[in-house]
């Protein structure tokens, strides 16, 4: 009963939070530049009318290219649900799950990179050959984050490292997590295509990577690709607040309800939290040169690993 109350409100609470912290991070950089900019339920206006319209496939396509946006949702959806937002519902967990999310990630890439080749567009594979190359870049820092989180919770499982690291309260306050936490911000810009890797609102035919592989969609293949876009931004903002900032109602004295509703205040108030700090790292930065990227990339892998090697020599 408790798994499936679980994921009831994962999946209610992925859906009506992910467009919302999109929205927060648009208009917090509205604000630093005087604008007043987009309301904060923008996007949720823009799914709705997505959904309304119909699809126009090109008669190049194959097969890929209209699977591409039910896969790429679907493989980021159940990416989300191994990151549950508190501990206090069982999760759906199982030792090396972490590792599975990663490759349901992988698999949506994967589908996402096929979809912007298949229609022979030019910009489509463009956008794909760089798209595969941040990832070839930034995912061996991913994995050592990975690596080192599992060995400081002696546990491949989400929940378990969650759990773990709600008992250690001082968790944050080790070098190691701080490096750790800084290489997965990195991994989280470049994943998510934000500045200083990608620009999220550019239709810059030249400069665009996310943008120029959902050229070709439109109606509801286009809103299922979007929206598996800010699903997965909220997966590693979920990381970074559960991770690392663990913090939760364990040994509340309240009764159930009442710690369920502070764990999740609790969260959304990290969650935004984190957004603020990617709405300021846009604002302070501009958009790297494309070749400048793997820069990027040196530096959260370099920060990745010197918290692997913290924790190892200091950290038992």
């Amino acid at each position: 009963m408790k798994l499936l109350l679980y994921v009831f409100m994962q999946l209610v609470l992925v859906l009506l939070l992910a467009p919302l912290v999109d929205g927060i991070i648009k208009k917090i950089k509205a604000f630093s530049q005087k604008r007043k900019g987009p309301p904060l339920t923008q996007m949720y206006f823009d799914l709705y009318k997505l959904m309304k319209k119909d699809t126009v496939v090109s008669e190049t396509a194959s097969w890929v290219f209209r699977t591409a946006p039910y896969i790429t949702f679907i493989s980021t959806l159940l990416a989300f649900m191994f990151f549950p937002a508190t501990v206090i519902l069982h999760s759906i967990s199982f030792q090396g799950d972490i590792i599975l999310a990663i490759y349901l990630l992988g698999i949506g890439r994967f589908f996402m990179v096929l979809a912007g080749l298949d229609t022979g567009s030019t910009f489509g594979g463009m956008g794909s050959s760089r798209e595969v190359m941040i990832a070839a870049l930034i995912e061996p820092a991913l994995i050592v984050v990975l690596i080192t989180l599992g060995l400081i919770a002696g546990s491949t499982s989400i929940y378990d490292i969650m759990l773990l690291n709600l008992q250690g309260n001082s968790f944050i306050l080790n070098p190691y997590s701080i490096l750790l936490f800084a290489a997965i911000f990195l991994i989280l810009l470049a994943e998510t295509a934000r500045i200083p890797v990608d620009d999220p609102s550019t239709h810059l035919e030249l400069t665009m990577i996310h943008e120029a592989m959902l050229l070709e969609y439109s109606g509801k293949h286009l809103a299922l690709m979007e929206l598996a876009s800010v699903i997965k931004q909220l997966l590693f903002i979920t990381i970074l607040a559960n991770f690392f900032l663990p913090t939760g109602w364990l040994g509340s004295q309240a009764t159930p309800m009442l710690s369920f509703l502070l764990a999740l205040i609790t969260y959304f108030f990290k969650v935004v939290c984190i957004a603020l700090l990617i709405a300021i790292a846009e604002i302070s930065t501009v958009k790297l040169r494309f070749f400048s990227v793997p820069n990027l990339a040196a530096i959260s892998f370099a920060l990745a690993f010197l918290g692997f090697m913290q924790f190892i020599i200091l950290g038992r």
